[in-house]
């Protein structure tokens, strides 16, 4: 037909045409809507007469036509060919003089009688009666809390007309926008688009006119009565009245005791954004974050966020920005004003005035006899972290652990758990790590690591004081070195001290530091006395510890 009209050779001038000619000659695979009767449009043309020579072009002026469809405020031709177009659609459209601009024309533009061709491409369609068009696009499984008003949000857009011509891209910025909702700050189609978001969630919102920038539209990207589309995803929100968010994750069963202000927490986290994006980790470097807690140490929100934790507990602490990085972010991975969440797993914590706590498992009964300072003593052991990490065993020997208590030997908590203990006993104790190896750790121990040991003492032997290796039960011979120089030469080497000291032990008459090698002790008295290393004791060498003490005394007098 339009072929015929156009003037094809072979098929001649068909007359006169009655009504608009239409070509459809594109339309988009999806048409969500078709211009109606009142409906308001807007669109791009160009205008020509039978021989191609222009007359008209909205192109040319750069700027679109935008009105009503099918109400008289358009030639009658026009009105006709436009309605039910798509947006996108192309049409050719050919009116006739009757219903274009009749036998009058346009003074020095058409002439009277003029057949007029258009070429018609359609961008936006709204009605007056249009509200917004939310599409959930997807949304994440999980959804606790969903935007209102007040709230303020971090959000990427892209912002397209709706026949998709870009104007707008947060992701071209490389940086979220970031606002308050309901408060103005907004398009009023935004304001109400981003109402009831999850965190996560992605919409398609399209805005009308009247709800975006209405008759002015914006500098040149948005024109004016343009339709707006734009594909949102919620990155974070948070309101400004927000405290912190704890999620209960994993709470042991015994929890004896829950970390209150001043304590000191060994933790692991990871730290994410509300989008889960990785911003942290403790486990990424393979050891644990260590501080005080409600001293200002950490940011606000994970001081408030770790009251109240067990040792083992994993807690998830989610941190509105004012009580954390606030609007400057922190580095390149923490965005201003962005939520923070820590999936945290507590290893352990204590207080600087921490003692040992010991829990008794078994004690036998009739247990007359306890250990004291300075005996020794023969246990076995497992030691581990609060959070059952194994990291020393007696058992992994062939004999128990021996240590003389007092002999500064072994960590002072171990120490103090092993006193006043009966063999056989069983104990539990928890050691703070003051009392252990300290801020420093140890090799195979973390750094401030409380330690649990299992420990059973096996046996126990009566200790000598503090600088003693021998000690007589009652008053020492008054004849001391006759009763040692058995041959009577004046010299006492070595084999004869040894077995005059293992007869006094022999019978009860005194005993020696108890140890796993009774020689070394006795080759260490025999070395005391022979002060000038010649192999024997002479009788001026030989003196008792009790007499050198006295001696010291009056010297410093």
């Amino acid at each position: 037909l339009l072929l015929g009209v156009l003037g094809a050779p072979a098929l001649g001038d068909p007359g006169p045409l009655e009504d608009v000619v239409i070509d459809r000659y594109y339309i988009p695979k999806i048409c969500l809507r078709e211009a109606q009767m009142g409906d308001f449009i807007r669109y791009h043309y160009n205008g020509t007469f039978k021989d191609g020579k222009k007359f008209d072009s909205s192109y040319d002026r750069g700027a679109t036509v935008a009105g009503v469809v099918g109400v008289g405020r358009l030639i009658t031709g026009m009105d006709r060919g436009l309605q039910g177009m798509c947006v996108n659609e192309r049409r050719h459209l050919i009116v006739p003089p009757h219903l274009g601009y009749g036998s009058i024309g346009v003074a020095g533009l058409i002439p009277p009688d003029a057949t007029l061709y258009f070429d018609v491409v359609m961008l936006d369609i709204w009605n007056k009666n249009d509200k917004l068009q939310i599409t959930t696009l997807s949304k994440p499984e999980r959804c606790n809390r969903t935007v209102e008003n007040s709230d303020f949000v971090r959000y990427h857009y892209n912002g397209t007309l709706l026949d998709g011509t870009p104007f707008d891209s947060s992701y071209s910025k490389g940086s979220t926008y970031d606002t308050y909702v309901g408060t103005g700050w907004l398009i009023k189609g935004m304001d109400q688009g981003l109402l009831g978001m999850c965190a996560g969630e992605k919409r398609s919102i399209i805005i009308p006119p009247f709800l975006a920038y209405g008759e002015k539209g914006y500098g040149t990207v948005i024109p004016p009565q343009a339709s707006l589309v734009f594909s949102v995803l919620l990155v974070d929100f948070h309101n400004p009245k927000d405290g912190v968010f704890l999620e209960h994750l994993e709470v042991p069963e015994t929890c004896k005791r829950r970390a209150v202000t001043g304590d000191f927490v060994r933790y692991h986290y990871n730290g994410t954004l509300m989008d889960g994006t990785l911003f942290d980790s403790s486990y990424s470097r393979n050891e644990t974050y260590n501080t005080y807690i409600g001293k200002g140490y950490i940011i606000p929100g994970m001081d408030q966020g770790l009251q109240g934790v067990c040792v083992g507990e994993h807690r998830r602490v989610v941190i509105p920005p004012h009580l954390a990085y606030g609007e400057n972010g922190a580095g390149d991975k923490i965005p201003g004003s962005a939520v923070l969440i820590f999936d945290v797993h507590v290893i352990d914590f204590h207080n600087p005035a921490d003692p040992v706590e010991i829990e008794t498992v078994f004690r036998p009964e009739g247990c007359n006899v306890t250990t004291r300072h300075r005996d020794f003593v023969r246990y076995h052991y497992n030691c581990s972290l609060l959070d059952g990490t194994r990291l020393f065993s007696s058992h992994d020997y062939e004999k128990p652990q021996e240590v003389t208590l007092g002999a500064n030997k072994v960590i002072e908590g171990l120490n103090s758990g092993l006193l006043d203990m009966c063999a056989g006993e069983r104990r539990v104790l928890i050691v703070p790590p003051h009392l252990g190896h300290g801020e420093s750790g140890a090799r195979g121990v973390p750094g401030s690591a409380v330690l649990r040991f299992e420990v059973e003492l096996i046996s126990m032997e009566e200790g000598v004081p503090e600088g003693y290796l021998f000690i007589w039960h009652g008053e020492p011979p008054a004849n001391l070195y006759e009763q040692m120089d058995l041959n009577k030469d004046g010299g006492i080497p070595a084999e004869e001290f040894s077995n005059f000291i293992k007869t006094q032990v022999a019978e009860g008459k005194g005993r020696l530091m108890p140890s796993s090698d009774p020689e070394k002790v006795i080759a260490d008295m025999f070395q005391n006395q022979d002060r000038n290393q010649d192999g024997k004791i002479t009788p001026e060498e030989l003196k008792l510890k009790s007499d050198e003490d006295q001696e010291k005394i009056h010297e410093e007098l």
